[in-house]
């Protein structure tokens, strides 16, 4: 006598969540490869360009390794979308801009690399305006979007930090900048009130396109001392106060019950 084995609708929940989270790590894939060809050319080009080291090429792609590595730990946040999607594609390639940015850290700082560095940070800047209308639009928004969009925000403003200090645009005090979404997030563990959700606000987007802004002008090579530091000193206390102002709306509600955590 054969013994007939079901599944449970929960099984089958799984499998199926499963087999989605699969195919949009594939479709993951199919985004990450252009993007990995093209900052390969763009390496190369620039490299060509500024005179590079030996190194660029290697820790460009590295860096974008990486980044993508992250990307697909938190890819089961976008089920139970089936497909990549163009908004976050967009932001796919800001990220590999970025990545590109982060490699000219330690290279020769000469006018060349810094116009280079204005260009593609303005560029990676501008695109951040497409990812948002095109997930609405394509019915592909979701915490996992967001997410990814608001950290490769976080990482610009770090490597733009880094940058503006390389060029001796500014001092060290300029990573504060860079580091303090950063922080705000690490502050979290010992004060779980930090991660409650914050809502919509048109103030903080601001000040990050302030913030970013702030910093390609600073890296400009006809930009010199003192003002670009004076331009980095006023962004970097606006981006302060848009986060104390966050932290004491935080800070009014910690007596409530957590329902989103960072």
């Amino acid at each position: 006598m054969k013994t007939m084995l079901t599944r449970s609708p929960s099984d089958e929940a799984s499998a199926a969540g499963a087999w989605r989270l699969a195919a949009l790590r594939r479709d993951a894939w199919r985004e990450a490869l252009p993007c990995f060809l093209l900052l390969a050319a763009l390496a190369a080009l620039l490299g060509g360009l500024d005179a590079l080291g030996p190194w660029f090429h290697f820790k460009t792609l590295l860096a974008f390794a990486a980044a993508f590595a992250l990307v697909l730990s938190g890819l089961d946040a976008h089920a139970p979308n089936g497909r990549f999607g163009a908004a976050n594609r967009v932001t796919l390639a800001r990220l590999a801009l970025i990545c590109l940015l982060a490699a000219a850290i330690g290279e020769t700082a000469d006018d060349r690399l810094a116009w280079s560095c204005v260009v593609v940070a303005t560029i990676a800047a501008l695109l951040d305006a497409l990812d948002g209308p095109l997930a609405r639009r394509g019915g592909l928004a979701s915490a996992f979007g967001a997410r990814f969009d608001m950290e490769t925000d976080a990482l610009l403003v770090l490597v733009l930090s880094l940058l503006a200090l390389h060029f001796d645009k500014t001092g060290a005090w300029i990573l504060a900048a860079g580091l303090m979404r950063y922080l705000f997030v690490l502050a979290a563990r010992p004060w779980p009130w930090l991660a409650r959700a914050l809502p919509t606000s048109l103030r903080r987007k601001a000040v990050c396109v302030v913030q970013i802004s702030a910093l390609i002008v600073c890296l400009v090579p006809v930009i010199a001392l003192p003002w670009s530091q004076a331009l980095a000193a006023a962004s970097l206390a606006l981006l302060a106060a848009s986060f104390a102002i966050d932290t004491a709306w935080l800070m009014r509600r910690r007596h409530l019950p957590l329902e989103i955590t960072r």
